[in-house]
């Protein structure tokens, strides 16, 4: 029989090809609840043996090339367990997805929430040419010499780094976690989208500047998750005091952005724990 040539003649699994975006990493946070019931009703040898596969199935997720699995004991019923799991290639966050859900065995958790977005640039940044114009008026630099050259050059290097923490960010080993989905509004007479952009910046523009004044205390990062889950972005916080989380939340909502514009989904807290630590910290030991 002849094969029409319009046929893919490729007999490989699509599997084979990496499905890495051209900008940013997958994201994925994970919740999960306990059956603590079918946990004691195991034998000590099967818990033990499944508390030996967890720590293998975590520890090889880690060492897979550009990926970070942060694992969290979760503070009230809502959710027992979390992870957070950020990795290049959608193939792999699809599988260690499916391995972190069965790494305990197949009844053991269960999924109480997740969330998939993506880390991202923001488009309200500031560009080389605003910087220029900025500096040459608010610090009567003349383009050209030495000195303004300099600031410019010191800028770029910022925002290289910022650029580079944004999209490919190294996750702290905060102790306390916060995540929480958020979405701006779409109402008649408060629609987000129908500003134009000017407006749009100037807003966010205040709300980063509440936010930088809790530098050292709180460190952030924001997803995108527009056209992946039923927010627009998903919001994580880490800090050293639990009070940081509240107050900045409590202040950022006072902004504009946020009394005109800001809608949120839940808030999940944790408490990341050293890895040995973990299952004693929910009741898994």
């Amino acid at each position: 029989m002849l094969i029409p040539t319009s046929f893919p003649t490729s007999t490989g699994p699509a599997e084979s090809k990496p499905l890495i975006s051209e900008e940013g990493w997958i994201v994925q946070h994970l919740f999960f609840t306990i059956d603590h019931g079918y946990w004691a009703a195991l034998t000590p040898e099967e818990r033990q043996e499944r508390r030996e596969n967890f720590t293998r199935t975590i520890e090889a997720i880690r060492k897979h090339p550009g990926t970070q699995l942060l694992a969290f004991a979760m503070v009230s019923p809502k959710s027992e367990l979390g992870f957070m799991l950020l990795t290049p290639d959608l193939h792999d966050s699809q599988r260690f997805e499916k391995q972190v859900n069965l790494a305990l065995g197949p009844d053991v958790l269960t999924p109480a929430y997740s969330y998939l977005s993506m880390t991202e640039w923001t488009e309200y940044s500031q560009s080389v040419e605003e910087f220029k114009a900025q500096i040459e008026k608010a610090e009567n630099l003349v383009p050209g010499t030495e000195a303004f050259d300099q600031r410019v050059t010191e800028w770029q290097t910022h925002m290289k780094k910022y650029f580079n923490d944004r999209l490919y960010p190294n996750m702290p080993d905060w102790q306390i976690f916060c995540f929480y989905p958020m979405s701006k509004r779409r109402s008649v007479g408060a629609n987000w989208y129908a500003n134009d952009f000017a407006k749009r910046r100037e807003l966010m523009g205040g709300h980063a500047k509440t936010g930088r004044k809790y530098s050292g205390k709180v460190r952030q990062l924001i997803s995108g998750s527009t056209g992946l889950d039923s927010h627009e972005w998903g919001v994580t916080l880490f800090a050293h005091d639990m009070v940081q989380i509240k107050k900045i939340v409590y202040e950022m909502r006072f902004d504009e952005v946020t009394t005109q514009y800001g809608e949120f989904g839940d808030f999940y807290i944790g408490i990341q724990p050293p890895t040995g630590e973990l299952l004693q910290r929910v009741m898994l030991s």
